[in-house]
C-alpha cells in the first residue's frame, strides 16, 4: 500500500456484520455483482459470518476496507485460490456510497494486489465484472488489470480481467525509479 493511500485493509470482524448484511441486502449493489440481495434475516445471516470467521476456508481469504479513520466502507478479497495453476479470483465491493467515486475502491483494490504477490506464491490474479459496469472497469484498469476476455453467464456479460506477476512486479519496480 502506498503512503497516500486512503485505506487499510484488515481481517473481518464480528463488529462488520451489520454493515455486511445491510449491503448484501441492497438491490443495487447485488445489481452491480450480477447477484440477487439476500432474504434472510440478520440472526440467521450472523450465525454463518461467525462461522466463517471462526473456520476460514483456505481457498478464500476476506478482507474488510477501513478508512484511515477505522470507518467500516466495504470489503475485499481473494478467493478460488489454486496453488496449482498459481492464481486466484479477484472482488472488491465499496458498500458505503458515500465512499464511491472518490478513489477508495482503487486503493482497496491496489493494496489487496500488493498483498496477493507480496504474501503468496500465485502468479495471476483475476476477476469477472459486469460489461456494463464501467466505473468498475477504470478502477481495475488504474490498478494494471488488463481485459482478457468475456463471458456469458445466467443472463449476464462479464469481463474479465487479470494481471500476472511479472506485470506488477515491472510496475512496482517502476512507480519506485528516480524520476
Amino acid at each position: 500500500m502506498t503512503n497516500d493511500s486512503k485505506i487499510r485493509l484488515r481481517n473481518k470482524r464480528l463488529s462488520d456484520a451489520r454493515n455486511d448484511y445491510e449491503w448484501h441486502r441492497d438491490y443495487e449493489l447485488a445489481g452491480l455483482d450480477a447477484t440477487t440481495p439476500i432474504s434472510c434475516s440478520f440472526q440467521e445471516y450472523l450465525t454463518d459470518y461467525t462461522d466463517e470467521i471462526q473456520y476460514p476456508s483456505p481457498y478464500r481469504y476476506p478482507f474488510s476496507v477501513e478508512t484511515l479513520d477505522g470507518k467500516h466502507i466495504g470489503n475485499c478479497v481473494y478467493y478460488n485460490v489454486d496453488e496449482g495453476r498459481g492464481e486466484a479470483e479477484l472482488g472488491i465491493m465499496i458498500g458505503d456510497r458515500e465512499y464511491w467515486n472518490k478513489g477508495y475502491g482503487t486503493d482497496a483494490v491496489s493494496a489487496l494486489i500488493n498483498h496477493i504477490f507480496r504474501r503468496t506464491a500465485l502468479d495471476r490474479i483475476y476477476l469477472k465484472t459486469l460489461v456494463s459496469n464501467t466505473r468498475a472497469h477504470r478502477c481495475f484498469m488504474k490498478c494494471n488489470m488488463k481485459p482478457c476476455g468475456y463471458l456469458q453467464r445466467d443472463g449476464y456479460e462479464f469481463l474479465l480481467m487479470e494481471i500476472y506477476r511479472n506485470e506488477w512486479k515491472q510496475q512496482s519496480e517502476g512507480s519506485h525509479a528516480p524520476k
